[in-house]
């Protein structure tokens, strides 16, 4: 398969694994939008929230994004974001939560 997060979870493309577990693997973003910004990305493909169908792979990637935000001392509160598809800002086809933090976030997002 030609994914890049694919080829990232194999080995075959190097990164620093922030987290891993069973479920999923963390690691910094290249484009950080916060002073923290870790990706977090399923070890299955799935190419997006809007096609994911196991719940404890959905769940397992929550507790994991929420660990990754615990390892990165982000005691003050974070933003999970998910993008979905072009018009949502998605661009890996490769489902993956953004964990932000390390400063006050503001709304509207986007």
């Amino acid at each position: 398969m030609d994914c890049l997060f694919c080829r990232m979870v194999s080995g075959a493309i190097p990164v620093k694994r922030l987290y891993e577990d069973e479920v999923a693997i963390a690691f910094a973003d290249i484009h950080p939008q916060a002073p923290v910004h870790v990706l977090v990305v399923p070890k299955v493909h799935v190419a997006s929230v809007a096609e994911a169908t196991d719940e404890a792979m959905l769940g397992g990637l929550m507790a994991a994004a929420a660990s990754v935000a615990k390892a990165q001392g982000l005691v003050n509160g974070f933003r999970l974001v998910l993008n979905t598809g072009d018009d949502g800002g998605q661009t890996v086809g490769h489902l993956h939560v953004h964990v932000l933090g390390g400063r006050h976030m503001t709304w509207p997002p986007g």
